[in-house]
C-alpha cells in the first residue's frame, strides 16, 4: 500500500499536479511517523529485530482518519463562508478515497449491526456500548463511527 502511495506521488510529481502532490506527502508523513512510534514501541518492548512496516489495515486507517479530519474541517470552513477552501478540502478527500476501500451501504451496514445486536444480546440503551465495541472492528474504514452509533441508536430504541 504504501508503495503504490509512493508510485502514486512520483507520477502526481512528473504531472506536476500540486493538491496531489501535497496530499500523498501528507499521507506519506503520517505513515512514516506512526511506524517510527512502532519502531520506539518494539524497542520499548525490546523487540529490536521485528519489523516497522504498517499493516494495510493500519496504513488504511490511518488513510481514514485523514479523510475524516477533512470532512470535519469542511464543516468548519462552510460555518466560516469559505468555499474557496471547502473545495480544496473536498478535492483532498477525492484523492484520498481512491486509497479506501468502498464504502458499506446503510442497508450493510445494518445488516451487520443487526447480527451485533443479536450475539451481544442487546435490548437497551445501555448495552449501545457493547454493540458498537462488536461492529467497529468488522467495519474499519468503511464507515464512520458516528454513522454506525446513530444506527444502532435506532434499531435498539425504534
Amino acid at each position: 500500500m504504501k508503495k503504490l502511495i509512493q508510485q502514486d506521488l512520483n507520477n502526481a510529481l512528473k504531472a506536476k499536479q500540486e493538491l496531489g502532490v501535497s496530499v500523498l506527502r501528507g499521507i506519506l508523513a503520517v505513515i512514516q511517523a506512526k511506524e517510527k512510534e512502532k519502531i520506539y514501541q518494539l524497542n520499548k518492548l525490546n523487540k529490536n529485530n521485528e519489523k516497522a512496516e504498517l499493516t494495510k489495515e493500519e496504513i488504511l486507517n490511518l488513510i481514514f482518519s485523514e479523510s475524516k479530519k477533512r470532512e470535519e474541517s469542511i464543516q468548519e470552513f462552510k460555518k466560516g463562508n469559505r468555499q474557496d477552501l471547502v473545495e480544496k478540502e473536498e478535492e483532498e478527500i477525492l484523492i484520498l478515497k481512491k486509497y479506501l476501500p468502498e464504502p458499506l451501504s446503510e442497508l450493510e451496514l445494518k445488516e451487520i449491526i443487526k447480527k451485533a445486536i443479536e450475539n451481544t444480546k442487546a435490548t437497551q440503551m445501555q448495552d449501545i456500548k457493547k454493540v458498537i465495541a462488536e461492529v467497529m472492528p468488522q467495519v474499519k474504514s468503511r464507515a464512520r463511527g458516528d454513522q454506525v452509533g446513530k444506527i444502532v441508536k435506532e434499531m435498539l430504541c425504534p
